[in-house]
């Protein structure tokens, strides 16, 4: 029989899945991140209507909703991409930027085609993610993480999800979907927010109090 689930992470998306349990793995011990971290489908938990104006908002309000139905220390994270001549859109509405949510090809086709003749120089671009934890005893973290880059014309690699075919971060000549699940990790939004989250995570783990 497998362990019983310890952290649940408020989403259906298994790339998320399959990005947190690399980052939790060997972090706390005892936990066993393959059967023991899971989904929010694994445990029945609703789907959660995100209506908040800002990442933060809605990270917390999914981790909150997602451990008052489970009664497990939930997390979740909010996250999209920003362009910045596009004034910070698509923003929270990243994930149905074309209208229809979770459509990743419908998404960049349609940033692409409106972004088709801005130069290179106003190109500039950034992930962001708010990572919220929320345990049973009612207490509450958020912690917020950027990958910065530039926009590309065209799609580029196929790991990922998403818009990382099109983000080329800072320093790099290739785009996130290029780079390895080692190397994604070590440098994105989503990594840097649950690393930064990832002391509280541990202390809602091990029973404590998260701070």
């Amino acid at each position: 029989m497998s362990p019983a689930p310890r952290l649940v992470l408020a989403t259906h998306n298994q790339g998320k899945l399959r990005e947190l349990r690399e980052l939790l793995r060997d972090q706390v011990p005892g936990l066993d991140v393959d059967t023991q971290v899971v989904d929010a489908g694994a445990v029945g938990a609703p789907d959660i209507v995100e209506d908040e104006v800002t990442f933060e908002g809605n990270a917390l309000l999914k981790a909150r909703a997602v451990c008052d139905a489970t009664g497990l220390v939930a997390i979740a994270d909010d996250s999209g991409l920003s362009v910045a001549v596009l004034g910070g859109a698509p923003g929270i509405f990243s994930a149905r930027w074309s209208g229809k949510h979770g459509d990743d090809e419908a998404n960049i086709d349609l940033l692409l085609g409106q972004l088709g003749d801005i130069a290179e120089k106003h190109r500039s671009a950034s992930f962001v993610c708010a990572a919220a934890l929320a345990t049973p005893a009612g207490l509450v973290a958020v912690e917020l993480g950027h990958l910065a880059g530039t926009l590309l014309h065209e799609r580029r690699g196929t790991g990922g999800f998403g818009y990382d075919p099109i983000l080329q971060p800072a320093g790099y000549e290739v785009s996130v979907a290029e780079l390895s699940a080692k190397e994604k990790n070590a440098i994105s939004h989503r990594g840097r927010a649950f690393r930064a989250l990832l002391p509280q995570i541990v202390k809602a783990l091990a029973g404590q109090d998260a701070t």
